[in-house]
């Protein structure tokens, strides 16, 4: 069976990793390292950037 294909991109998770303060953990143990509410965090962040993004509040 094929790996599913991830909704988000390598960069913008490590983008939402930096921004939260776990990206070190991921470059040292790869994103198997990082605990469950880090990853629901990262969730739950990138849903509020595409709610920001959808009320034209993400745009420069």
């Amino acid at each position: 069976m094929s790996r599913r294909r991830g909704v988000m991109s390598e960069q913008l998770k490590e983008e939402i990793a930096k921004e939260l303060g776990f990206y070190d953990t991921i470059q040292r143990e790869g994103w198997g390292g990082i605990k469950s509410r880090d990853a629901g965090n990262m969730v739950k962040r990138a849903i509020e950037m595409a709610e920001e993004n959808m009320n034209g509040k993400g745009k420069p």
